[in-house]
């Protein structure tokens, strides 16, 4: 590779800023690669060691791709990389290659193999995708790599922790746990890599990613991958990246152009049968289907199971162990169709998919993108199928808005809906508002008998019947203050007229009440008696009617019987307790 191709050059690319959504006086002037690397056509010409290029051969890539060919060289100069491609155009090689021959260039240190570059990626699926990519392209280095994600037992990642790694993958929430916990140490990191940024902001991993950075050494090479930019990412980027070089090959609005595109204007409960309907089709070897939510990503799949086509599901709720088992037999070919969301499927890289299915339309023209770039990956061609019912047609316009190309409608099918796109420039169309219900008119009274007749004889009936007699008082009379008499009614008779009432006689010649008898003398009180009581002395009653025992008596009745008759008369004069009643009583 000639000089020329590996020197570094700082331009002022406006074209490439134009292409990512930020602003382009946001970034310092941005290094950027010469036309001269898109005549690199081999991996041999990117200064690759050779124990590399072997690993490449033996997995059957001979051809780097354009962000490939752009990336590889920056990171071998150890600058920072700042890099905007869609899914599927190979950018974990791109980073993952010149990774290990720096790593490989290295001396290694003695005793425990320190941590010395960190990955740091959204889902557990990416996570085992870039780990996998490092075991193909290191099988020929002595390069350790570790993943470390949640959902699973920790144990067998902290024992490989505790033999040492020099490349650690790790998902951020599992990552801070073990940091917390004593196991991981960041301490000695030459390399970071933070890949799917976007998607870890659309996650809510942001705040935990910024806390895994703070941990980070100051001198370090960072590279930074993102397939959009937010002004939190670009600001996020702008604070970890010192001097990067920019990398853009398409902008995230352009789908692959070997994807066949296509939508099915259908309404939301025809969605399944329609599903199965496609599916009948033998030429689809291989379906990925994106569900909106977990719970729709098993009623699929439990539908298409009842119609006789082997489906699975995968999302976050399912165990990382069922998640795996589901993925590997739809990488087999054990499975058809694979259901799945939009965090879940981040990760999945399969390069013979045959069709993605949009089962419910993302309310993110972005995500669209990705999706359907799991289809047509390594140059191959892929066909994405797209359903749309009612509600999601402002989502179809939006996705047309960005792509900058009207999606075909296919409307040969048998549940096709009545819906209508406006095609992208054009204004949607006005909602057309019901109108609102009329108020109930207020119940009117019935109209007079004599409401058919004229209004002469109206005014004539009006003159004969007698005049209402008011008793509010005039206006005159309440000034005055003077009290207007009341007119009786005629059916009233006189005060005079009615009968006396009946004299009440006079309280003197009222019968007297006979006297009250005087009330026997009160009882004393309980207490009173049970003192009086203890007072008076007890009367011997059975020593008096007992006759004087003789000697002979004695002799015969024995001597118990006598000792009987003294211990009964000894407690009959013992005096008693107080309270003793009391106990008796209850």
């Amino acid at each position: 590779m000639s000089a020329l191709d590996t020197e570094v050059f700082r331009t002022q690319n406006t074209a490439s800023n134009s292409l990512c959504p930020m602003k382009a006086a946001h970034w310092p002037p941005l290094r950027t690669r010469p036309d001269s690397l898109h005549y690199c056509m081999y991996f041999k010409d990117l200064s690759l060691i050779e124990p590399l290029l072997r690993a490449l051969e033996a997995v059957g890539y001979e051809q780097p791709t354009p962000i490939q060919q752009q990336a590889i060289p920056i990171v071998l100069s150890k600058s920072d990389l700042l890099g905007c491609a869609q899914t599927g155009t190979g950018k974990t090689a791109a980073f993952a290659l010149p990774m290990l021959q720096l790593l490989s260039e290295r001396p290694r240190t003695e005793g425990k193999t320190p941590i010395r570059a960190l990955i740091l990626t959204p889902t557990r699926e990416l996570a085992i995708q870039i780990a996998e990519s490092f075991n193909d392209y290191g099988k020929f280095l002595k390069i350790r790599n570790l993943v470390i994600f949640g959902g699973v037992n920790q144990n067998p990642q902290t024992d490989a922790l505790r033999r040492g790694t020099e490349v650690l993958i790790a998902t951020p929430g599992r990552l801070l746990d073990l940091m917390n916990q004593g196991f991981v140490h960041l301490k000695d990191i030459e390399i970071f890599v933070l890949d799917e940024a976007d998607r870890m902001l659309d996650m809510g991993f942001i705040h935990d990613v910024k806390r895994v950075i703070a941990k980070l050494p100051e001198k370090r090479q960072t590279l930074f991958f993102s397939a959009t930019m937010p002004p939190e990412i670009a600001g996020l980027a702008d604070s970890i990246l010192t001097n990067p070089a920019k990398v853009e090959v398409t902008p995230v609005s352009s789908t692959a152009e070997k994807i066949e595109q296509s939508v099915y204007f259908v309404d939301k409960a025809n969605k399944r049968h329609l599903l199965a309907e496609l599916l009948k089709n033998t030429e689809i070897r291989s379906a990925l289907v994106f569900s909106r939510t977990k719970h729709g990503a098993n009623r699929v799949a439990g539908d298409l199971t009842k119609a006789g086509i082997k489906a699975e599901a995968i999302h976050g709720n399912k165990s990382q162990s069922a998640r795996q088992a589901a993925l590997a037999n739809f990488k087999s070919g054990k499975t058809r169709v694979l259901v799945a969301t939009d965090i879940a499927a981040r990760g999945i890289d399969i390069d013979e998919l045959s069709h993605v299915i949009n089962f419910d339309l993302p309310n993110i023209p972005e995500t669209y993108v990705h999706r359907i770039g799991r289809t047509g990956r390594a140059g191959l061609s892929g066909v994405a199928f797209s359903f749309c019912e009612a509600e999601e047609v402002p989502y179809l316009r939006d996705i047309q808005k960005l792509i900058g190309q009207v999606v075909p409608v296919v409307l040969d099918h048998p549940y096709a809906a009545d819906l209508s796109v406006p095609a992208p420039g054009q204004p949607a169309p006005k909602k057309q508002h019901k109108p609102l219900p009329k108020r109930p008119q207020p119940l009117r009274k019935p109209a007079p008998e004599n409401s058919g007749q004229p209004a002469s004889e109206k005014r004539e009936n009006a003159q004969q019947q007698p005049e209402r007699q008011h008793n509010r008082p005039a206006p005159h009379a309440r000034n005055s203050g003077e009290r207007p008499q009341q007119q009786r009614r005629p059916d009233r008779p006189q005060r005079e007229e009615r009968p006396q009432r009946e004299e009440r006689p006079q309280r003197e010649e009222r019968p007297q009440r006979e006297e009250r008898k005087p009330r026997p003398q009160e009882r004393p009180v309980r207490n009173e008696r049970r003192e009086e009581s203890r007072q008076q002395p007890k009367p011997q009653q059975r020593q008096e009617a007992k006759p004087e025992q003789t000697e002979s008596s004695l002799t015969r009745r024995g001597r118990f019987a006598s000792i009987l008759e003294v211990a009964t008369i000894e407690k009959q004069e013992r005096p008693r307790k107080p309270g003793a009643d009391k106990k008796h009583r209850r």
